[in-house]
């Protein structure tokens, strides 16, 4: 009787999916059914990991027939792919907005104070335990799914970098750095303020937040002792004529 039940209330539930009159799941039915699909792929994986997550598990948690998640996916691997991308792009989110809020802020406020509130929304994003349980799976998948590693990186990494080099660049159009490459210097500032600590967490030994900062306030300090150029230089760097970032 409860079986019954159970598969009256699934197939209730697939039937009051809007249809268009050629029997398809309506546009705005279908975009639900992905937004659902991906959020309850990620749950899974999040819980149980690469491995022990079907296809066939997040169709039944889901409630949409396995026939559509594997026409929509291909396969594990392809919604794994999804959830991804997904994934990067709330990461992402947060380092955009920190940039953009320190790019319309007073030039009164120092170097150091910008770079130190960006590092600490990138803290909060990489470290966390959402973050750290993909970063985990993509390691542990990169070699079986090399196109999964280069996801992550073009994605998330590159793109953070492109995301830091922009404000970078702002900086040096103001005067406020000296750097001949703000691509390479992006790359060393995430790297040094938050690699380490990310890497830490990857491996299961999460830092305190209160000495991940501390760390990160230390690393901004040793960065701008660098990027700041000799005493003097920074100020005649900003009457020269604008650099450009060398094309990669």
């Amino acid at each position: 009787m409860g079986l019954a039940a159970t598969r009256t209330r699934r197939a209730a539930s697939r039937r009051e999916v809007p249809k268009s009159r050629g029997g398809r799941p309506t546009k705005s039915a279908a975009i639900e059914r992905d937004q659902r699909l991906i959020e309850v792929a990620t749950r899974l994986f999040l819980d149980r990991g690469f491995d022990a997550t079907s296809l066939d598990a997040v169709a039944e948690a889901a409630r949409v027939s396995k026939p559509t998640v594997y026409s929509r996916y291909g396969d594990k691997r392809g919604l794994f792919t999804a959830v991804l991308r997904r994934e990067i792009t709330r990461w992402l989110a947060p380092l955009s907005a920190a940039a953009e809020t320190q790019l319309g802020r007073s030039s009164d406020i120092s170097v150091e104070q910008r770079l130190v509130e960006i590092g600490r929304e990138m803290l909060t994003f990489t470290c966390g335990p959402d973050a750290m349980a993909f970063s985990r799976m993509m390691t542990s998948q990169a070699i079986n799914f090399p196109d999964i590693a280069k996801l992550g990186m073009e994605e998330g990494w590159l793109k953070a970098v492109a995301t830091t080099a922009r404000f970078f660049d702002h900086l040096v159009a103001q005067g406020a750095l000296d750097i001949e490459d703000t691509t390479i210097a992006a790359e060393v500032f995430l790297d040094v303020v938050v690699g380490h600590t990310h890497r830490m967490a990857t491996f299961g030994t999460p830092m305190e937040i209160k000495f991940a900062e501390k760390r990160m306030r230390v690393a901004i300090k040793l960065f701008l002792a660098g990027a700041l150029g000799p005493a003097g230089r920074v100020k005649d760097a900003a009457k020269a004529a604008p650099r450009r970032r060398p094309s990669r």
